[in-house]
């Protein structure tokens, strides 16, 4: 990894380059420049595509209001760009190693009433980040953010109506309004700023002093505020705020950045040997209530001895466990039959219905459920129904973290806002729903029509800034049916990214498919070492591809209701000898049955695979 970082650290030297006059400050490397506008107190972003300098988006009002001083902030000078160096690795995300190279600018303003408030910027070969500090006051209420994005009518965007839960599509729009006149979008939102160059917004480094964000256009369509969840924020001395993130460049470039975890805090975490990733037996999506009843929950254990899964996941309602067991027989019955047993949690923040409640709020009583659950042998917990983006969710999300790491508790938060960065600070953090998930097959009958193009979107919007519990690969139906096909369903498990992969369906609907398909998802990996965005565009099809090791795993979606033949291209790197696909047979199945056949590819050749509608493939070597 060193080698790399020297090679990478030498090639942007001679790319960088870095202008200080009286008005206009400009620094950035060879893909992304930024233009600090003195005068206005603007960032101008700017993307370099065949050697041209293509403005992306500028980035106005920069900073916030404060309680009590209503005078401006002026720029009082300004550092000139020093390189910031990091290499890491993840036991999550797009790839294991890490190695990044950035240039940052600290800007210095003070206002009329003498507050000091500092701006640092810094440039990756993907994108921009941003914060504030304000290291001078103590006590200081900031009231409300003023940073604008300006993205002008017209362009292409994918943005998400803003909902505590983060379980919404993401629909196209030209208009900046769409389906949501009240103007809240939540994060991540992607917009195609010029032809092929595509901007995903979103924050990272969320820490005990942040709330949440979004952004609202309610006022102007063309003006995407950053929104604050708190209505005051009392600052001490040395506040930052988290980085607002512009992820910039090919579709390729934004869905394999790492820019989310590369501006946040380093792992917090000293020994992590504990934290095994792995797919999961999971009981709601086919039995929504089933966790309370002992001879279901035994079914799922054994599902998960006969597909050679590591977990199983116990949901909601165990308290209430009964029909010839309790919870303790469950977990000792799983231990018996070599499965690590998960358990679910309501946060008791937001909805109060499900039980058990109240066993995680208070520290005295958090430290004593998770000292009993890894002394019972229970290897994580999932964390339901949180309220909002409010500083005390973001504290309570760090606590349940910190103290589940002291017992070597992995953690799934549910009903719960976006990853900001959590994953690489405390990688104990395995997944997060935040997204419309094939859950929703349990409680309406709106994804059914629209889960292809969902499923298309979601590699290039939400599964960017982290991992996503999506919940996937759903054979047979659950209260309302699916229309994807049995291969489109099998290719989620690679184009979707979760450190803990819950696998959705009832045992029967895996038990149905041929012995090479389940030996494939008994086999394959949840985590990965390197990750390309081989093909694709937002809501109509996606190609991913994904190594573990020496092995390379590619999975496409066809979002459409159409048959579609998909082409791309082979890395170097990359050649393939095996396909899982749709059936060659007559459509006439809602879901078709899924045929392996040799399929042999070599690296650097084209690629043609017809999709069924809705359909999809797997592709290995």
């Amino acid at each position: 990894m060193k080698k790399n970082l020297i090679i990478l650290i030498a090639f942007v030297l001679t790319l960088a380059g870095c202008e200080f006059n009286t008005k206009v400050r400009s620094f950035g490397n060879d893909n992304v420049k930024v233009a600090f506008n003195a005068e206005d107190n603007t960032l101008s972003v700017y993307y370099s595509k065949d050697s041209v300098d293509i403005p992306v988006v500028n980035i106005s009002d920069l900073g916030y209001r404060i309680k009590g001083d209503t005078t401006a902030f002026v720029l009082e000078k300004a550092v000139k760009s020093k390189m910031v160096l990091d290499s890491y690795k993840m036991i999550s995300g797009k790839r294991s190693s890490i190695d990044k190279v950035a240039f940052e600018s600290v800007f210095t303003f003070r206002s009329g009433a003498g507050t000091r408030m500092d701006l640092i910027v810094r440039i990756y070969h993907d994108g921009v980040a941003f914060r504030y500090t304000f290291p001078e006051c103590d006590d200081l209420v900031l009231t409300e953010s003023t940073t604008t994005y300006n993205i002008p009518l017209g362009i292409k965007r994918w943005t998400q109506k803003w909902h505590e839960s983060y379980e919404d599509f993401y629909p196209l729009n030209t208009d900046g309004a769409g389906n949501n006149r009240g103007g809240d979008w939540g994060y991540p939102a992607l917009f195609e700023m010029n032809d092929s160059i595509f901007m995903l917004l979103t924050e990272a480094d969320v820490t005990r002093e942040n709330c949440g964000s979004w952004l609202n256009n309610r006022e102007d369509p063309t003006r995407y505020r950053v929104r604050m969840q708190e209505d005051e924020m009392v600052c001490k001395e040395g506040w930052k705020s988290t980085w607002n993130v512009a992820i910039i460049g090919s579709l390729a470039k934004v869905v394999e950045s790492t820019l989310v975890t590369d501006v946040s805090t380093p792992c917090a975490i000293e020994d992590t040997s504990w934290i095994e990733p792995g797919p999961v037996s999971w009981i709601y999506w086919a039995y929504n209530h089933g966790s309370k009843d002992f001879q279901i929950v035994k079914k799922y254990i054994d599902f998960a001895v006969d597909m050679n899964l590591p977990y199983v996941l116990i949901d909601w309602e165990w308290d209430e466990m009964a029909n010839g067991g309790n919870l303790e027989d469950a977990i000792a019955y799983a231990k018996e039959r070599g499965i690590k047993p998960l358990l679910w949690y309501n946060s008791s923040t937001a909805w109060l219905g499900p039980g058990p409640l109240y066993r995680l709020n208070s520290k005295e009583n958090r430290e004593k459920e998770f000292a009993k659950l890894q002394q019972m042998g229970v290897k994580g917990i999932k964390v339901d129904f949180f309220q909002k983006d409010s500083l005390s969710t973001m504290n309570y999300f760090i606590d349940i973290l910190e103290d589940a790491a002291k017992y070597e508790l992995m953690v799934n938060f549910h009903g719960a806002t976006i990853p900001r960065g959590f994953q690489r600070t405390y990688p104990n953090m395995v997944s997060v729903e935040g997204v419309y998930g094939a859950e929703w097959y349990n409680n309406a009958p709106v994804l059914t029509n629209r889960a292809a193009a969902h499923n298309c979107t979601l590699p290039f919007t939400r599964n960017v800034v982290g991992p996503m519990d999506y919940t996937p690969c759903t054979f047979t139906d659950s209260q309302f049916p699916h229309i994807t096909t049995d291969a489109h369903e099998l290719a989620l498990l690679v184009v979707f990214e979760s450190t803990l992969q819950h696998l959705a369906d009832r045992p029967e609907g895996y038990m149905a498919q041929s012995e090479e398909v389940r030996n494939f998802i008994s086999s394959l990996p949840t985590v990965w070492d390197d990750t390309k965005l081989l093909a694709g565009y937002p809501g109509e099809y996606v190609v991913m591809a994904r190594r573990s090791g020496d092995k390379w795993y590619i999975g496409g979606l066809n979002g459409t209701n159409q048959e579609k033949s998909i082409t791309f291209n082979l890395p170097a790197e990359i050649s393939t000898s095996v396909l899982f696909a749709d059936t060659q047979a007559e459509y006439e199945q809602e879901n078709c049955m899924i045929d392996k056949v040799d399929f042999s590819a070599a690296a650097n050749s084209s690629v043609e695979i017809l999709c069924k509608p809705r359909g999809g493939f797997i592709l290995t070597n």
